[in-house]
């Protein structure tokens, strides 16, 4: 049974379908299941009406046998014409040969019950026929054909009601049947295109809102990729002069050694400025290669126990040419053991960079003190020096995004990537730095790490801190 009612299901769904296409829009498609549905019911019509006539034994006149057969031929006709998607051909022959067929009938004296079906035409033929000339056609059609058949005078030598009144009254059902059937249905599909309309609406408003959202992530990828590609034509440009004087400095040098035996007194006299100058392109060439290293997608986190005082007394160790050569007396003041959670190569980084710009922008016979304490939001060191000072102005520009440098006391340059690599490793280990500075008192750098077994602080710039 149930197979049964999936092959009738099929059946059916195929004859909705008759001369339906992919390419159509879908109210069309809509249209033509309601199409195909009537003229289908209109061919059941044809083939029951006549085998009722048989069953009562009704001597009917040739014409109300012909009215009785003819939606089969009609429909049958339509059906084929939609299969070869003659679309409005068929639905001309549908609603001209029905009432036309229906009017001859009556003409030939013949009052067989079925004048509502001249409503039906007409209503149905605005709803269905495409052109407005053929609608006008099919519908003056049908009323005419109603005008001639029921309202002008007629001595019929044959009426149903008076043969088989009951045949005559099941007529009537039938064309209010098909009245109440096309329009039901054509309110159910208009009602269902509604909802997919309505249904398209909103899929296309979440589709303009995924859009307008992958607009937006382009846009800001687009600005990130041109702010990346500004800086690093600026980084490239600083890194490709600032190479140069130290190169061209040892390549002097070696020359002049090697051509003109320069004296061992001249040689010793130059090798401090030359010293001076590898010791800040060893510094760039280390950050520019701990820059490209955090700008591949591959590069990872390793956080450990790191103990700050061993570090920064390696960071001392390592810069104690550096201040040595200026007269720069380091300082240490750290008072007690602490212990941070971070990524040890970026920590050491950021702690050569402050303590080497200390050392840089502080003059000769200064002091630079380093130390850390704990606070309540995580383990903090300090870089204080007595030098030059930064302006107010001058300290909004120095974690930015554009590389920013200034000479040191002694003419020292720099391309500004230190500081950014700070501020950028210190946010990815969840700490964050300042600054607090006097032009001609110093500066003091304040770093945040998190301790070890404590919670991170929060994230951002750190208030001013003496």
């Amino acid at each position: 049974m149930h197979a049964l009612r999936l092959d009738l299901m099929r059946y059916w769904v195929s004859i909705k379908s008759i001369g339906v296409t992919p390419e159509m829009e879908e109210y069309d498609k809509r249209k033509m299941s309601i199409f195909n549905q009537l003229n289908f019911l209109g061919i059941i019509t044809g083939i029951i009406v006549p085998l009722i006539g048989i069953l009562f034994n009704d001597h009917l006149p040739p014409l109300a046998w012909f009215i009785a057969a003819s939606p089969l031929a009609i429909s049958v006709i339509v059906l084929w014409l939609n299969h070869e998607q003659y679309y409005e051909h068929a639905r001309l022959v549908y609603f001209s040969l029905y009432p036309i067929a229906t009017c001859l009938v009556y003409l030939g004296k013949v009052d067989v019950g079925v004048e509502l079906f001249f409503v039906l035409y007409g209503v149905l033929s605005v709803f269905f026929l495409q052109e407005v000339i053929h609608i006008i056609f099919a519908f003056t059609l049908s009323i005419t054909c109603y005008f001639i058949a029921c309202i002008v005078p007629h001595d019929y030598y044959f009426k149903l009601a008076k043969s088989n009144y009951y045949f005559f009254v099941f007529n009537h059902i039938t064309a209010i049947s098909f009245i109440f059937y096309a329009i039901y249905f054509i309110k159910q599909e208009n009602n269902g295109y509604h909802y997919s309309l309505i249904n398209k609406s909103k899929e296309s408003e979440l589709q303009k809102q995924e859009i307008a959202q992958k607009a937006s992530l382009l846009e800001e990828q687009t600005a990130k990729l041109t702010e990346l590609n500004q800086l690093k034509n600026k980084l490239f440009s600083v890194i490709a002069h600032d190479l140069k004087t130290p190169m061209y400095a040892l390549r002097n040098l070696f020359n002049n050694m090697h051509i003109n035996e320069m004296p061992v007194k001249e040689i010793k006299a130059l090798l401090p400025g030359i010293v001076s100058e590898m010791n800040y392109t060893t510094n760039l060439m280390e950050n520019l290669l701990q820059w490209a290293k955090s700008q591949m997608e591959n590069s990872s986190l390793q956080p450990e126990v790191l103990d700050i005082e061993t570090m920064l007394s390696r960071v001392l160790q390592l810069l104690h040419w550096q201040a040595s050569n200026k007269r720069i007396h380091l300082e240490s003041q750290i008072e007690e053991p602490l212990f941070c959670y971070a990524d040890k190569e970026m920590v050491n980084l950021v702690l050569r960079n402050l303590l080497s710009n200390a050392i840089k922008f502080t003059p000769e016979n200064g002091h630079v003190r380093v130390g850390a304490r704990e606070q309540a939001s995580g383990v903090e060191i300090y870089v204080q020096d007595d030098g030059v000072g930064i302006s107010a102005e001058r300290q909004l520009q120095l974690f930015g995004d554009m590389f920013y440098s200034t000479r040191g006391t002694n003419s020292e340059t720099g391309t500004g990537l230190g500081l950014k690599l700070c501020k950028d490793f210190l946010e990815k280990n969840g700490g964050r730095i300042a600054v607090q500075s006097t032009v001609g008192k110093g500066s003091t750098f304040t770093v945040i790490l998190p301790r070890f077994g404590g919670e991170t602080g929060p994230r951002g710039t750190m208030g001013n801190k003496q």
